[in-house]
């Protein structure tokens, strides 16, 4: 299993608090997915260094099956200026295990990369996991999707 070393960074974007249970947070991300876009977020978001958007799992409760935050963001610079109704964080360097879902984002591919993902045996830190939507990720029929899941 390939294990990738990251450099620590900053991200600025919307967050939710949501849980696995009850298919809650296919629900929740969902809606901060539709307001990230439809308040055109990204072209908010200050000091960005691309523009690929992550979705970032953070703060967990305890593992998967407990509450976490879902950040929806890009990376950025600096976290000096943080627009009203955002919030930033930042991520330490860490140890990732990388993932790629690949196909039609509307038929759930990322979810059903992330199914499998929770039944490996990973020593997760559950510190931050994260996507990457970038330039691969464009045409939504057709995306490939980078996940770090950030091991010991």
């Amino acid at each position: 299993m390939e294990i990738l070393k990251k450099d620590s960074f900053k991200v600025i974007g919307i967050k939710v608090r949501t849980t696995n249970e009850n298919g809650q947070a296919a629900k929740d991300i969902g809606e901060l997915w539709n307001r990230f876009m439809s308040e055109n977020v990204g072209a908010n978001i200050p000091n960005k260094v691309n523009e690929s958007i992550l979705s970032i799992y953070t703060n967990y409760e305890s593992d998967h099956t407990k509450p976490y935050d879902t950040i929806l963001g890009c990376i950025v610079s600096s976290l000096d200026e943080i627009p009203e109704g955002m919030v930033g964080h930042e991520f330490n360097q860490s140890n990732y295990v990388p993932f790629k879902a690949q196909g039609n984002l509307s038929e759930g591919v990322v979810y059903s990369k992330w199914t499998e993902i929770w039944n490996q045996d990973l020593d997760r830190t559950y510190s931050g996991d994260f996507e990457v939507y970038g330039e691969k990720a464009q045409d939504p029929t057709n995306a490939e999707v980078e996940i770090f899941i950030a091991v010991k």
